[in-house]
């Protein structure tokens, strides 16, 4: 069932809110960025994501796919604590459009229950096949 959520950085300085149904699946990827930030997400249409404070402290990192337009990936995170509370990214139709990939674990009213019982996709975002499940996902 979609839930609004709030969420935000360690820090406090980020703050947004947003509609996810987590029973319908979070992914964890191992592309390089994903794995060394150990990002577990779950994505929304941009429509379904409201920054509600923070702006002036968002940094960001783009990165654009092989086969995508670019900048395609624009990593935001908060520059006093360094957390990524989430990505934004370009159009893409699964998603009706541009979308946003939330950090699960930024989420502050998410129950330990709903956290455990989302369904996780380990995305094979090394190989650049997403669509893909990873051989290897313990590590993720």
């Amino acid at each position: 069932m979609q839930k609004t959520y709030q969420g935000s950085c360690v820090c406090g300085s980020v703050k947004f809110e947003c509609e996810l149904d987590l029973a319908k699946g979070t992914t964890r990827c191992n592309c390089s960025f994903c794995k060394k930030a150990r990002f577990w997400m779950a994505f929304t249409n941009s429509d379904n994501f409201r920054l509600l404070e923070g702006a002036q402290a968002l940094k960001s990192y783009q990165r654009t796919p092989p086969g995508k337009a670019g900048p395609f990936l624009d990593f935001q995170f908060c520059g006093n604590c360094g957390v990524r509370a989430f990505t934004k990214g370009g159009a893409l139709p699964q998603f009706g459009g541009k979308f946003h990939a939330v950090n699960i674990a930024c989420l502050d009213n998410a129950t330990d229950e709903e956290l455990a019982q989302a369904p996780v996709h380990y995305a094979d975002g090394r190989s650049d096949h997403w669509e893909t499940e990873s051989a290897t996902t313990r590590y993720l």
